[in-house]
C-alpha cells in the first residue's frame, strides 16, 4: 500500500466512511452468517486479520463466548474503534499491524477470519499472506476470506457498483481486486484442504479453507 492510501487510512473521516458503506453492503449479514457457521465448535482462539471497528471478530465471539480473539489492523481510527467496542472483554486484544508486511507471531489460532481487508493488497502479497495465515493455524483450523473479488465480466462489474449505489468515478482506488478462481487454487497450493467459494453475491465471496 502506497504511502498516501496509508495516511488515508489514518484520518477519522476515510476510516467511518468506510465503515459506513461496508455495513450498507447489501446481503452482507448473509455472508456473514455463512462464515460463523464455517467455524469450528469449541473454537478457542481466532484472529481477525483487518478487523476494522471489530464487527466481525464480535460475531464470532457471540458464538464462542469463551474463546479468546485477536484482532489485527492498520487504521489507528479503527483500532480505537475496535477497543472501544471491546474495552470489558480482557480476552481480546487489538494489535497495529501493516499487512504489507509479515504476520507477527501471535502463536496459533483454531480460526482466521477476515471480512473486506486483504483486497487491498497486492496480489503477490495476497498469496504470501494466506501462506501466512496457513502457518498460524492448527490441525483442522479453518480461513474464513468474506472478501471483495472481481467479477468476470466488465458488465458484471457494473451490475455490481450500481446495485451497491456507486459509480465508476467514485470506486475505491485502493481496492486490487481477483478472481475467485485465483484465490481458491493458491489455498489448495498452499496446502489447504475442503478448499471452496462457501457463499458468493456478485463480487463478495467467502472463500474458506481448512488446515490438515
Amino acid at each position: 500500500m502506497d504511502s498516501n492510501k496509508q495516511s488515508e487510512w489514518q484520518t477519522v473521516n476515510h476510516a467511518l466512511s468506510y465503515l459506513s458503506r461496508a455495513d450498507n453492503l447489501p446481503h452482507r449479514v448473509e455472508g456473514e452468517q455463512v462464515l460463523l457457521d464455517m467455524i469450528p465448535f469449541g473454537c478457542s482462539r481466532v484472529l481477525d486479520l483487518g478487523t476494522g471497528d471489530g464487527r466481525l471478530l464480535s460475531l464470532v465471539l457471540l458464538k464462542n463466548p469463551e474463546a479468546e480473539g485477536v484482532g489485527l489492523d492498520f487504521s489507528d481510527p479503527m483500532i480505537l474503534k475496535a477497543e472501544q467496542r471491546f474495552v470489558d472483554n480482557p480476552s481480546v486484544k487489538i494489535f497495529k499491524h501493516d499487512f504489507s508486511l509479515p504476520l507477527p507471531n501471535l502463536g496459533c489460532f483454531d480460526a482466521v477470519v477476515s471480512s473486506l481487508a486483504i483486497h487491498h493488497l497486492e496480489d503477490q502479497r495476497k498469496k504470501q499472506l494466506y501462506c501466512e495465515v496457513f502457518d498460524q493455524l492448527t490441525s483442522k483450523g479453518v480461513f474464513c476470506n468474506l472478501e471483495h473479488v472481481s467479477s468476470p465480466t466488465e458488465n458484471l462489474h457494473i451490475k455490481f457498483i450500481e446495485t451497491i449505489g456507486q459509480t465508476r468515478q467514485k470506486e475505491d482506488p485502493s481496492n486490487k481486486l481477483l478472481d475467485v478462481e485465483t484465490q481458491l487454487r493458491w489455498l489448495r497450493e498452499i496446502g489447504f484442504v475442503d478448499v471452496d467459494c462457501s457463499w458468493k453475491w456478485l463480487e463478495i465471496a467467502l472463500l474458506v479453507g481448512v488446515a490438515p
